[in-house]
């Protein structure tokens, strides 16, 4: 039960490769299109930061729910958690483009202007990095709290950190419902500080928490083919599953409600976020989001079969985190550049990211059992 992943050569090698190709893809980005950078690297960051915030929210899910068969699985969302003090510093490093990011920095007609007469008070870059700071500064502190908590109960065993782990999950649940719609708030829906959505933030929450699952899945099958996770069995596929299953639903429902609610209101402001998102060429990433993050999920996991396959699953998980990356692309590059276009740098900065993920989670999880020798419920989830 104290077994630990070894970190291979080639993880390892495929990670720092990826970082390598992210860095020249970022550099030639700045050099061909400035602006094009920037937003490429709010996509790339709010990507992996949405991800990782999903992920530890399905940890603190387990605990205050008291799920059984999950326990020995949830060293992988603490590992992710690593990643968060790196996404601090990486999207801090955004102040320095907010110019060619947010309008509101520089409002440049008299519609933004009288706008911003009203928001200045909160949108200013000030205030801005303040609340940045204060947004990590608490994912941080609870998140390492939490892991604090998990290893503490590998020592000591007993029920004592395990209902400390509880009590932590339910604030920090709390925490996050109001720390991560302000996060989206600042971070995405202010790219263009004239529409506004109030199911915006949650949307974007689900999304996270939807695709986070997807990682750990992702995570999972693949150290259980590595010769970890020995008693993963088709019912934990089952499990894992659902929740996949479940989340496709609300995704569509939230996207649906928000599409619905603006096109039956048909209010200029709210309407055209949606006709600069169907006109033209980007009708055909409209429609892909769908697709990608409901349509292939609902439908190929109707089937108890199909929830109970590793390589289905695998496909299905790896489909979604593209889905995220079209549904984020929507949402952020006709704000900013307006341009539909995919090309080096969009491939390269996401692959740069994703080479840094792998292994700041690879890093992490490395550190600690990767079982939880001491979980109540361990001999529940490995025997289900």
């Amino acid at each position: 039960m104290d077994e630990k992943y070894l970190i291979s050569k080639n993880v390892k090698n495929v990670s720092f490769a990826l970082m390598a190709l992210g860095v020249l893809s970022i550099a030639f980005a700045f050099y061909a299109d400035t602006d094009r950078a920037w937003a490429n690297l709010l996509l790339n960051n709010y990507y992996f930061i949405a991800i990782t915030i999903g992920a530890t929210f399905y940890y603190a899910i387990q605990y205050i729910t008291q799920s059984g068969w999950s326990a020995q699985f949830q060293r992988i969302p603490l590992a992710i958690s690593s990643y968060l003090p790196v996404a601090a510093v990486l999207f801090l490093l955004l102040l320095l483009g907010m110019g060619s990011l947010y309008n509101w920095t520089n409002p440049n007609t008299e519609e933004l202007k009288e706008l911003m007469e009203h928001k200045e008070p909160f949108l200013n870059i000030p205030f801005f990095a303040i609340r940045m700071v204060i947004y990590f500064s608490l994912w941080v502190f609870m998140t390492r709290l939490l892991k604090k908590t998990a290893l503490k109960e590998d020592q000591e065993g007993g029920l004592e950190n395990f209902n400390k782990s509880e009590l932590y999950s339910k604030i920090y649940i709390f925490i996050l419902a109001i720390s991560f719609s302000l996060f989206t708030f600042d971070a995405i829906m202010s790219l263009d500080i004239a529409w506004y959505s109030t199911l915006f933030a949650i949307k974007n929450f689900v999304s996270g928490f939807y695709h986070g699952v997807a990682v750990i899945i992702i995570i999972v099958i693949f150290l259980n083919k590595k010769g970890y996770y020995k008693s993963l069995t088709s019912e934990h596929m089952h499990s894992f599953s659902k929740y996949l299953f479940i989340l496709s639903i609300l995704w569509i429902y939230l996207w649906f409600f928000q599409f619905l609610v603006i096109w039956f209101g048909n209010i200029e402001e709210d309407v055209v976020y949606f006709i600069k998102r169907q006109d033209g060429s980007w009708n055909n990433l409209f429609i892909l989001n769908i697709i990608l993050n409901w349509t292939i999920p609902f439908f190929v996991l109707l089937t108890a079969e199909a929830k109970q396959s590793k390589k289905i699953v695998s496909v299905v998980c790896l489909l979604l985190l593209v889905g995220m990356y079209v549904d984020l692309y929507l949402q952020i590059i006709p704000d900013t550049t307006n341009k539909l276009i995919f090309g080096i740098p969009e491939i390269g900065t996401y692959l740069g990211f994703l080479g840094l993920f792998i292994f700041i989670v690879s890093k992490g999880l490395s550190k600690m059992p990767i079982i939880p020798k001491n979980h109540p419920y361990l001999n529940e989830s490995i025997e289900e």
